[in-house]
């Protein structure tokens, strides 16, 4: 078996294929009829071995993918636990009046935080105080149909691409 890249295989074999079916040479049918079949035979080798390590990659993809979720899953549970201690440490220091612990390693203390504003009942809130949000959202669904049922929408348009499946 050759070492020719899958490129370099379907370069030759439509260089074959322009020289193959040039009407100003003479060849015979079978002549062209081998030489597009060895070609093809090989193109079809390569692409299978291509197809092989793409699935590969894919696995290795899908493991990797599936460790991710199980590691942000364990982050979660000590990002949890981190919070929760805290919590309780915050709730045991105000709880007995204590606003600083001091050690070698470091300090903690208890801070009071800048006002928060909390909103209770939106619509009692002044005009003076609210901003008007628009935003807006291009439906390209209905779009899609109406390209497709003959009319023209400014600034849109179809395209078909292609995609390769292995199954």
């Amino acid at each position: 078996m050759n070492n020719l890249s899958l490129y370099q295989i379907s370069a030759n074999y439509l260089e074959a294929l322009d020289v193959l079916t040039d009407p100003e040479m003479d060849l015979p049918i079978e002549a062209v009829t081998d030489t597009l079949e060895g070609l093809g035979g090989e193109l079809e080798d390569k692409a299978i071995n291509v197809a092989k390590f793409l699935r590969n990659i894919e696995a290795a993809a899908k493991a990797i993918k599936e460790a991710e979720v199980e590691m942000a899953k364990r982050r979660r549970s000590l990002e949890n636990r981190v919070t929760w201690m805290k919590d309780y440490l915050k709730g045991s220091m105000e709880h007995t009046g204590i606003t600083k612990i001091e050690c070698p390693y470091f300090k903690l203390s208890l801070m009071k935080n800048p006002g928060t504003v909390n909103i209770t009942d939106e619509n009692a809130i002044p005009d003076q105080f609210k901003e008007q949000v628009i935003s807006w959202k291009i439906n390209k669904t209905a779009i899609k149909d109406v390209i497709k049922a003959g009319e023209l929408v400014p600034g849109a348009s179809i395209t078909n691409g292609t995609r390769l499946t292995i199954k």
